[in-house]
């Protein structure tokens, strides 16, 4: 995995993020995968960029997603580009749904937890600040609370 300076012929930004660093400066990742050690590598090969840096890519999905996530260093703008994509947030212990259809768009404020789901077919652009990003596996309607245990709707 790196990041690379040019490439002259056209990109799949499902296949292919495109890094967003300081300086204005678009990078696409070569080589990237949702593999521990991938995502480690990536990290440290953007570092420098710290909170201004963004990964932009596209999803396609056709169910609901299987975790949630928050961002702590910066927004994250997600936008719908075919079928119909549902964004779920946890604000101050309330969630939020955003329905999304062909050209909307909605944006996950920093360190708010979300999880995102495609119904039916459908295909997503997300722009992600990189760092401080965390995850955790959606076993219910809820994240887990902060120190680790479930949500009001996960506890059995």
């Amino acid at each position: 995995m790196r990041p690379v300076e040019h490439r002259a012929e056209a990109l799949d930004l499902r296949t292919i993020p495109v890094h967003l660093g300081r300086g204005s400066r678009a990078r696409p990742v070569e080589g990237f995968a949702w593999d521990p050690e991938v995502l480690q590598a990536y990290t440290a090969a953007v570092a420098a960029d710290g909170a201004e840096g963004r990964m932009v890519m596209i999803f396609d999905g056709e169910e609901p997603g299987d975790h949630w996530e928050s961002h702590l260093a910066g927004d994250e703008l997600i936008v719908c580009l075919t079928g119909s994509v549902t964004v779920t947030r946890e604000v101050d212990g309330v969630s939020e749904r955003v329905v999304l259809g062909p050209g909307e768009a909605t944006v996950n404020p920093a360190g708010v937890w979300h999880a995102v789901d495609t119904e039916g077919p459908a295909s997503l652009l997300s722009v992600t600040a990189t760092l401080g990003t965390d995850h955790r596996p959606r076993t219910g309607t809820r994240p887990a609370g902060d120190l680790g245990t479930p949500g009001p709707e996960e506890a059995s």
